[in-house]
């Protein structure tokens, strides 16, 4: 039975691998949150991972606030970068698997159909970049690693733009919402366990790869389809806007290539629409 040590298990993505893992018996977890785990400190990081003695090691700690970034950029590179380079090194004391996560923001935005693995890398905001420096210190640090670079994480748990559109369409507000970037909205749940069924395979074929779901969506499409499958689109005003200021600059295009995952992992990834209608129905 494999041992799986799950960091960041108090956020939106450790709190899917906690649900998804219920289809993994399998599978011995150990869910750790960033209050009980702090893998900014190596010390303690190879204390926990020395007494639990996983096989694997899921990071799905991470900073996410694009904004707060602009102006908190020592804190972003110290979890994304220092402490992936902490995961990685000990990990490859120990000789561990580690699955850690990354973004579409690493690139720049400016193409004009889906990026592979193998496209040039261009972040253009301080998050973006802090993932990017995590990516290569584990490149750099560990062989045994798969990275996922994703897109546009939601689900139904913590603070995203899914529970933001619901939470407003119960206020009855007025939203004006964003068609300028093209990305692809992705339930974390599949996310987490299409994660768990490559560890299940015993697959050592290392690496970044993409995932997020299918098709393309801009963040209006996103928002009317949050509204119109969960039937409350007539009780807020909708707007579209060309125009949304914010401190971070964002990709305008960041769609991502799915056909390494779906090649070498033989997985079927849903279509966006169909991923989030399937999660409103079960809420």
């Amino acid at each position: 039975m494999k041992t799986i040590l799950v960091t960041g298990a108090g956020g939106q993505l450790g709190r899917c691998f906690r649900k998804q893992g219920l289809k993994f018996p399998n599978f011995k977890f150990i869910f750790c949150t960033s209050k009980e785990l702090d893998i900014t400190s190596k010390n303690k990081l190879r204390s926990e991972i020395s007494r639990h003695k996983p096989d694997v090691i899921i990071n799905a700690a991470a900073y996410t606030n694009v904004e707060l970034a602009e102006t908190e950029k020592e804190k972003a590179y110290l979890v994304n970068a220092e402490a992936s380079a902490n995961l990685a090194e000990i990990c490859s004391e120990k000789d561990i698997q580690l699955f850690h996560f990354s973004t579409d923001y690493v690139f720049n935005g400016k193409a004009s159909e889906p990026y592979s693995e193998k496209d040039e890398v261009d972040p253009i905001n301080v998050y973006g970049a802090s993932k990017l420096a995590g990516e290569r210190k584990i490149e750099e640090k560990l062989e045994k690693h798969f990275i996922f670079r994703t897109s546009w994480l939601y689900s139904e748990f913590g603070h995203n733009f899914f529970n933001t559109i619901l939470k407003k369409a119960d206020e009855k507000a007025e939203l004006n919402i964003t068609s300028s970037q093209t990305g692809t909205p992705t339930n974390a749940n599949d996310l987490a366990e299409f994660v768990l069924k490559v560890i299940e395979s015993g697959s050592e074929k290392y690496g970044i790869y993409h995932f997020s779901n299918l098709g393309e969506a801009t963040w209006y499409d996103f928002a009317k389809e949050i509204l119109d499958y969960s039937q409350k689109i007539d009780e807020v005003v909708l707007n579209e806007t060309g125009f949304y200021k914010t401190k971070a600059e964002r990709p305008a295009y960041s769609v991502l290539s799915k056909e390494k995952a779906r090649n070498t992992f033989e997985f079927e990834i849903p279509h966006w629409k169909e991923s989030l209608h399937r999660l409103i129905d079960e809420n």
